[in-house]
């Protein structure tokens, strides 16, 4: 038995709407910019791939797939906070809340599982050069995607159960501009509520965390592998591959430090809103950039598309 509760069937998305109104056309539009330009960033780095045959390799392959996590992850919460913030009615029902809280899961699930096997690509490459090809042919690098993928959405669907499968009650206000996981837990009422929280956490570091090691521990062998090459030049070289990776992989597991280990204080709702933007929003809008400015082949294979494209004569 739950008690005589009065159970809940929308709930209303809080986010911007303690902010000053003059400041919300503002906030939309630098949004809205970041939002367009973080899909035709991904939709670039994925036609390049596409259209480059030179760059039909694992670890470009793995660079695709993440872009489409990229891409999916961004429209299941953007467009939300976007309308939101132009709105007055901001609530959002109880299947919309799931179905957003599953998508959001599944796609940063499957984004942090690429980025692992992205880092064991480049510590095969690296460390096996020899048997890179056999290590990495094309069956075993679709096969490792499909996991990711597949992990993802086992990962989504489960905590998207657990979650609602509690009861709601009482207040109808999330404090977020997304159907987010903490924000929700803390409408739930019944006794299950303390232990299933505490089972979600366990459940998303215990994930993350994992990848970040096995992460680490391919970067200690690469480092291992790099610093035994004689010539500074190659060493040099063969660090240069794993760069944009390895700067990702900061960027990612650096603003999810800052958000969810940020200590217990008087922070306001509006500042943790704006923090909440900069792993939500800011992070998938940098990974285009950093991949192709840090990423010299695929530079120069953007170069050669635009050069084709726009100057078809002079290529």
């Amino acid at each position: 038995m739950q008690g005589n509760y009065s159970t809940v069937s929308e709930f209303i998305l809080i986010g911007f709407s303690n902010f000053p109104q003059q400041l919300l056309p503002t906030f939309f539009l630098l949004y809205l910019l970041m939002y367009l330009f973080t899909l035709l960033g991904n939709l670039l780095i994925m036609g390049t791939i596409w259209r480059e045959h030179s760059l039909h390799t694992p670890m470009y392959l793995f660079l695709c797939a993440l872009s489409i996590s990229e891409i999916l992850f961004t429209v299941a919460v953007t467009p939300r906070m976007l309308a939101d913030m132009l709105s007055t009615h901001r609530s959002i029902t109880f299947v919309a809340c799931a179905s957003q809280m599953f998508f959001s899961f599944t796609f940063g699930f499957t984004h942090s599982f690429l980025l692992m096997i992205m880092g064991y690509d480049r510590y095969v490459a690296i460390c096996h050069p020899l048997r890179y090809n056999v290590l990495m042919s094309t069956r075993d690098c679709a096969r490792l995607v499909s996991w990711c993928w597949a992990g993802g959405s086992a990962m989504g669907m489960m905590l998207t159960l657990i979650v609602f499968h509690l009861t709601f009650c009482g207040s109808k206000e999330i404090h977020h501009f997304v159907c987010h996981v903490l924000s929700l837990l803390k409408l739930a009422c019944g006794k299950e509520t303390a232990s299933v929280t505490m089972g979600v956490i366990l459940v998303c570091v215990t994930a993350l965390m994992g990848c970040l090691f096995f992460i680490v521990l391919s970067y200690v062998f690469i480092v291992a592998a790099i610093l035994r090459i004689p010539s500074t030049e190659g060493r040099h070289k063969t660090f240069s591959t794993c760069v944009s990776h390895l700067t990702i992989v900061v960027v990612h597991y650096g603003f999810a430090s800052i958000i969810y280990l940020k200590p217990k204080g008087p922070h306001s709702m509006d500042s943790n809103t704006l923090l909440a933007t900069t792993y939500t929003v800011f992070t998938p809008f940098l990974s285009p950039i950093i991949f192709s400015l840090r990423n010299k082949e695929l530079k120069n294979a953007i170069q050669r598309s635009f050069r084709r494209t726009f100057h078809p004569l002079s290529s």
